[in-house]
């Protein structure tokens, strides 16, 4: 038994390191579903007034999403990596299915958080029933008072009715909490089918095999990690030869000290050499051999960004 709970641990390990993206996305949806609460607690106040209620409860909805859906696209690299491939080469290398691939990786990691508020926002039904109490129509509650209109319906959310209405009140709330619920579930399962045909329209005309693409993966995350650590040291080591220069010395700690003498910076990286590695780029293969990215690229010595009689483009898009 306690063999088989420790692979158990072992496997969702593998599993969870080999899914970035997927923890980060559900760290998103996570942080999404605490500020939703906090919101509902601290900040959502329905105003209980006709004409109003509609524009804040679709408010409390909408724009919280709005907001974290631009956040999304500015975080994610993609957006930036395309803004620099239109603005040095423009998108002529780029086929439909490609472009479509890229504006489809951004929108999809953008649209975590929104959808996670959105989906939660709808399952407490508060701004649900906010905007829409004074719309239920009188005739559908039975043996509503007629002198009564949608003003009295507007203050059902915040319970400041008269004591002959407590019952229709109830009534109401629970209609329209219902009808919120409901879609918020259909919203759930709509994202989930969605999900799962791009996973699987991923997988079908991806030209890599399962083991290539889970190498590529592999390849970019250690690509990008040693990238960043190496440029960290590089930019100090660099910005400590200019310090003393100046200043005729520099004041450096141990660790610093080691790694001013075991890596010598010599000059910085030519501009046209940064544009070369900068940008949207899709599998391609040269020659029958791969690049797995623009770094790749430029240390092969491969020239040009499109396709050519010796370079085969793969339409499959880092994710």
């Amino acid at each position: 038994m306690a063999a088989l709970i420790a692979e158990n641990f072992r496997f969702l390990s593998l599993f969870f390191k080999s899914k970035d993206v997927m923890i980060f996305n559900g760290l998103v949806a996570l942080g999404t579903v605490g500020s939703e609460e906090l919101f509902s607690v601290v900040a959502f106040n329905c105003p209980c007034s006709p004409a109003r209620n509609y524009i804040y409860g679709l408010a409390a909805i909408g724009v919280p999403a709005l907001a974290l859906f631009l956040i999304g696209v500015i975080w994610n690299n993609h957006t930036w990596n395309l803004v620099a491939e239109c603005h040095k080469r423009g998108t002529k290398n780029f086929s439909a299915a490609a472009t479509f691939l890229l504006f489809g990786s951004i929108m999809g990691r953008a649209a975590v958080a929104p959808v996670t508020w959105s989906v939660i926002s709808l399952l407490r039904g508060e701004a649900y029933i906010c905007a829409l109490s004074e719309f239920v129509k009188p005739s559908s509650l039975d043996k509503f008072p007629a002198d009564y209109g949608a003003d009295v319906l507007a203050r059902f959310p915040c319970k400041d009715v008269p004591a002959n209405l407590t019952k229709f009140r109830d009534e109401v709330t629970r209609r329209l909490r219902y009808e919120s619920q409901l879609f918020g579930w259909l919203l759930i399962g709509i994202v989930a089918v969605l999900v799962f045909l791009t996973k699987c329209l991923k997988h079908c005309c991806s030209p890599l095999s399962y083991r290539q693409e889970a190498y590529w993966a592999q390849y970019r995350s250690n690509e990008a990690k040693l990238f960043r650590r190496t440029a960290e040291v590089h930019s100090r080591i660099l910005a400590a030869k200019n310090v003393k220069q100046f200043f005729g010395f520099v004041a450096l700690d141990k660790e610093e000290k080691e790694l001013v003498q075991e890596f010598p910076v010599d000059g910085v990286q030519p501009s046209p050499q940064w544009n070369a590695i900068t940008g949207v780029y899709i599998y391609r293969e040269n020659k029958g051999f791969p690049l797995y990215s623009r770094l790749h690229k430029w240390a092969k010595g491969v020239e040009g960004n499109g396709p050519s009689p010796e370079g085969h483009e793969m339409l499959f898009l880092a994710s």
